[in-house]
């Protein structure tokens, strides 16, 4: 007997589609644009690679939140990839009454990268990027970056992951090949 997914024939309820959605684990970010008293920023999972050349990533930000009204092309905005350490920071920039302005800035940790963006002090990584290009996308727009700066925190430090509304741990993400050392690739032919 197969195991195959159930087909449904209705169409999803927005609340279906965000379960289901929730069964794909991914990292942590917070969204950030400004500095200092001009700081604002959210927690976001929707967050992808784009290109290598050029360098580019893709955030999905809600079209109504305030974030989005302070991004357009040619804006400037960083992206930080979140720590298991920085669960309270993930919980504090996706609230609705999340800080702004200097607050936001020293919960931020004040660190400011040399594109003038605000960035999570000891994330795993952090990407300073330019506006490129913006599409509508339903309830959201999705911002295409230019990277202009990558940032690498602590190598031992282990990345924060969401999983069906929580946040689920690596069990030992340090016996995993680094991604920047050479490895042995097998190659498989059909």
């Amino acid at each position: 007997m197969s195991s195959a997914i159930h087909q449904e024939t209705v169409r999803p309820a927005p609340v279906d589609f965000r379960r289901a959605m929730g069964r794909f684990c991914t990292g942590v970010t917070v969204i950030a644009c400004g500095t200092d008293d001009s700081t604002d920023a959210m927690t976001a999972n929707a967050m992808t690679s784009v290109s290598i050349d050029p360098l580019m990533l893709l955030v999905s930000i809600r079209t109504a939140g305030r974030l989005s009204g302070r991004l357009g092309i040619g804006c400037s905005f960083s992206v930080s990839v979140l720590s298991e350490a920085q669960e309270d920071l993930s919980a504090l920039f996706a609230r609705p009454d999340r800080p702004r302005g200097a607050e936001a800035f020293e919960r931020l940790g004040s660190w400011r990268g040399p594109g003038g963006s605000a960035l999570a002090a000891g994330a795993l990584a952090a990407f300073e990027c330019t506006v490129e290009a913006e599409y509508p996308g339903g309830d959201h727009t999705l911002f295409l970056g230019r990277v202009t700066a990558v940032h690498q925190g602590p190598a031992e430090a282990r990345p924060l992951l969401y999983y069906r509304g929580g946040h689920p741990r690596l069990l030992d993400p340090l016996s995993l090949p680094a991604f920047d050392q050479p490895q042995e690739v097998e190659t498989i032919h059909a």
